[in-house]
């Protein structure tokens, strides 16, 4: 059974960087993709990030395109989102989870979900 956990979140002012850790233990993420989402409060959850297991293809919403950036160390057996230039409407907690593509119904893992908050 594989359990994930997600680290990095904080406050930071706009225009700050963060960098969002995922860790999977129990087993790891080969064969699986891995995505981020978020939610803000009165808000559904969305889709923010996604990296594939094959070729380690990325994609990302166009609300963070550019300035978000996913990445994956096998070794390490951890799922990273870098988060540049954040801006107040990236407040949310961000959850990463197992699966593939842009909607929450195909990821069938999550983690606990860490806080972020961005100041203006």
């Amino acid at each position: 059974q594989v359990q994930l956990v997600e680290s990095g979140g904080g406050l930071v002012q706009a225009g700050g960087s963060l960098r969002l850790s995922c860790a999977a233990s129990g087993r790891t993420f080969s064969g699986y993709g891995t995505g981020w989402f978020r939610q803000a409060p009165g808000k559904e959850r969305e889709f923010v990030a996604g990296i594939m297991w094959i070729g380690a293809r990325t994609s990302y919403s166009d609300s963070v395109k550019g300035r978000f950036t996913i990445s994956r160390d096998n070794a390490k057996n951890t799922v990273y989102l870098q988060m540049n230039n954040l801006k107040p409407v990236d407040t949310a907690v961000y959850y990463c989870a197992r699966g593939g593509g842009t909607v929450a119904s195909r990821y069938d893992v999550w983690g606990q979900g860490t806080q972020v908050t961005v100041s203006s």
